[in-house]
């Protein structure tokens, strides 16, 4: 018995924010001092490093779980299911419901027990709950699927990764450039098909100096640090690329290997939409491990366009593949892909898949 993806959607926001809208920004450094560099000139250099040119906001009264129910809705329709088969709806995020102008969290109901509500789902014996973990929460929700369904305890899954980190981020910190808003959602079923679903994974928790690296700490601007107290997403950028360069790809081998794939059969390379720079290193240190040149595309991209929307990048993007929705990025039935995940924590999680 195998676990497969049938079902995929996502909720891409509307409000598309370009790089030219943070010129007018006033921006710090961690130490409270204006930065003097022209904003063109700090623009110019995240667009470099990390491919963004565009990301997605989340609407007006639109809050993460409202996202995540749209994308599954969608998920659902494509599974062509009755979703009072599901036996569990797993929704990872990391922040709650934020609604807009405020940065209050609101994660009671859980997230995930507001989809289920709003799907109108009737049997309590559909398990809703949050997964908290960091970035690769939806590929860790997916592998947490993938054992139940194995123990014999589910044989559907709604497996959902929703953010709405436009809600969450200091205006006056450079890297509040990067985040965005989105929600992706999967149907995660058993297979008798022995060619197709889940065929190894793994997953770690780096702590002991890494716990840290991103976090919820004040503003850089000292004018907000006296008016309110208040908190914002803060990330210890270097420390983070370093640790994923380091880690990462050291990962993806030991799951390939677990697995036992050639990695000449593995046709794509799904990872988390972090930072264009980082992501095509960590990929290139991989094929090192092997000996080997990365493949030209080998790694569909989606951030420069949707931004880095923590836990909704992963199956969002599966979503805009498997719909033809970027260029020369396709998937076929029998094709061997893997996915890999950083995030805070630390965590890192990877996996091996045939569709």
């Amino acid at each position: 018995m195998g676990v497969k993806i049938t079902g995929v959607g996502s909720y891409i926001p509307t409000i598309q924010i370009e790089n030219s809208d943070f010129l007018e920004r006033d921006f710090y450094d961690k130490s409270g001092n204006q930065i003097e560099d022209p904003n063109e000139d700090t623009v110019r250099k995240l667009q470099g490093i990390t491919g963004i040119e565009q990301r997605r906001y989340a609407e007006e009264g639109i809050n993460t779980s409202d996202m995540a129910y749209e994308a599954s809705k969608k998920a659902i329709e494509d599974a062509n299911i009755d979703p009072e088969e599901l036996d569990y709806i797993i929704l990872a995020h990391n922040f709650g419901d934020v609604p807009k102008g405020t940065n209050q969290s609101d994660m009671c109901p859980s997230l995930s027990s507001r989809v289920k509500s709003g799907l109108k789902i009737k049997k309590p014996s559909c398990v809703a709950y949050d997964m908290v973990f960091g970035c690769p929460g939806w590929l860790e929700s997916f592998i947490q699927a993938s054992a139940f369904i194995k123990a014999g305890l589910a044989k559907k899954c709604l497996v959902i990764g929703a953010e709405a980190l436009s809600r969450v981020v200091d205006e006056h910190d450079r890297d509040s450039m990067i985040f965005s808003d989105g929600a992706g959602a999967t149907i995660i079923e058993k297979t008798d098909d022995p060619e197709s679903g889940i065929i190894s994974h793994n997953s770690a928790s780096f702590t002991y100096s890494e716990a840290y690296y991103l976090g919820f700490r004040e503003s850089y601007n000292p004018e907000m640090r006296m008016k309110k107290n208040a908190r914002y997403i803060k990330m210890e950028g270097r420390k983070i690329y370093n640790f994923a360069l380091s880690n990462v790809p050291k990962a993806m081998k030991a799951c390939l290997d677990e697995s036992g794939v050639d990695i000449k059969d593995v046709k794509k390379i799904f990872m988390h939409q972090a930072n264009a720079k980082m992501d095509h290193a960590i990929c290139k240190r991989f094929y090192k491990l092997f000996d080997m040149e990365e493949p030209e595309n080998v790694m569909p991209m989606s951030i420069n366009m949707l931004g880095n929307s923590s836990v909704a990048t992963l199956p969002t993007l599966v979503d805009l593949v498997q719909n033809n929705q970027l260029e020369k990025q396709k998937i076929a039935k029998g094709d061997i892909v893997m996915f890999a995940s950083v995030g805070a924590g630390m965590n890192i999680n990877s996996m091996v898949y045939r569709f």
